[in-house]
């Protein structure tokens, strides 16, 4: 059974950093499926936030390019995301998921439960 796991969120001020981890459990090729970020703020759409393919290349929304890094530790089986200068905007709840394949395109059929991540001074 494959599982995600996330930490690392909390309550950052503007500009601060955070480094978001999602463990990932009952995979047989995490190395090569596709994996990502996402965000969701109550009451609106999730939104892609950054994607990581088999080659491990990354991709991200634009208003984030520069600030976010998308990586993975292939020999531990988790994912991460490195949050620089952040925005009270990147404040959401922060879900890892994963793709059953090495296609980006392909849906994100595993989601973790989800960490909160709050920008405020």
């Amino acid at each position: 059974q494959r599982q995600l796991v996330e930490s690392g969120g909390g309550l950052v001020q503007p500009g601060g950093s955070l480094k978001l981890s999602c463990a990932a459990s009952g995979f047989t090729f995490f190395s090569t499926d596709c994996m990502g970020w996402f965000r969701q703020v109550p009451g609106k759409e999730r939104e892609g936030v950054a994607a990581i393919d088999s080659e491990g290349v990354p991709s991200y929304v634009d208003s984030v390019k520069g600030r976010f890094t998308i990586s993975k530790d292939n020999a531990k089986n988790i994912l991460f995301l490195q949050m620089n200068s952040l925005k009270p905007e990147d404040t959401a709840i922060y879900y890892c998921a994963a793709v059953r394949g090495t296609n980006c395109g392909g849906p994100f059929l595993d989601w973790g439960q989800g960490t909160q991540v709050t920008v405020a001074s």
